[in-house]
């Protein structure tokens, strides 16, 4: 199992919210660059980055941000936030991105996900946001109605080879993953599973590794001290 610290970008900051609500954001670390290389110093081989300005309003406000971490650090980035069209994919590789995670255009416009799939194999992601067992869209604020079991299975079905599940309740309030939710999703599909929302400890990544979860994401216990993310990473490896 691999750790993926994360960096969450807002007004091109590094914020932190509770439950998606962007009301709650707060700045979390002077600056990306730095923040990435501290963990690529701790050990992680992946670091997955949001473009909140995107997932709410389609903008790329924070692209410029995102390349320079890619540029500056050597890390290899999965982006996620407002990434709408074959075109937005396009423009998250051109950035160096090593993984596009398509999120609310996924429930919207399904044959996206296949047609990109299609075109680009692993390196395309599927973010799955659920609260209450259904998917919610546009930055988490509007609910699709479509129950995140089934609206899994058809993206595995595409040939999606990551699912990045994220319990939205959970988010950012340090109290451990949906196990149940994770548990129920590791048995209806056979692609890659990426834990997000609610990893706080060292027992968490215990729990997440024997449930055969293959990627968990660790952002406000990282940013708070509450999880030492070198130790984490030598835990799930």
């Amino acid at each position: 199992m691999r750790i993926l610290p994360a960096i969450d970008l807002k007004d091109g900051q590094c914020v932190r919210l509770q439950k998606g609500d962007y009301g709650t954001a707060h700045k979390v670390a002077e600056d990306a660059v730095e923040t990435a290389k501290g963990f690529l110093r701790a050990g992680a081989k992946l670091i997955h980055m949001v473009d909140l300005d995107g997932a709410k309003d389609g903008s790329h406000a924070n692209y410029a941000v995102v390349k320079r971490v890619i540029e500056q650090t050597g890390a290899a980035v999965e982006l996620g936030g407002g990434i709408r069209s074959m075109e937005g994919v396009e423009a998250v590789l051109a950035l160096g991105a090593a993984r596009v995670i398509i999120g609310s255009a996924a429930v919207k416009d399904p044959p996206l996900v296949k047609a990109a799939v299609e075109q680009y194999g692993d390196r395309i992601a599927v973010g799955i946001d659920a609260r209450g067992g259904t998917v919610r869209t546009e930055g988490w604020l509007r609910d699709s109605g479509e129950d995140y079991l089934a609206f899994a299975k058809q993206m595995d079905a595409f040939g999606v080879q990551t699912i990045i599940f994220t319990d939205i309740d959970k988010d950012g309030m340090l109290a451990g993953p949906n196990f149940d939710q994770l548990a129920a999703l590791r048995g209806a599909v056979s692609c890659g599973i990426v834990a997000s929302g609610g990893v706080s400890s060292i027992e968490d990544v215990k729990r997440l590794k024997a449930l055969g979860i293959d990627e968990a994401i660790a952002g406000k216990a990282v940013y708070t001290g509450a999880l030492d993310l070198a130790a984490a990473i030598r835990e799930a490896e």
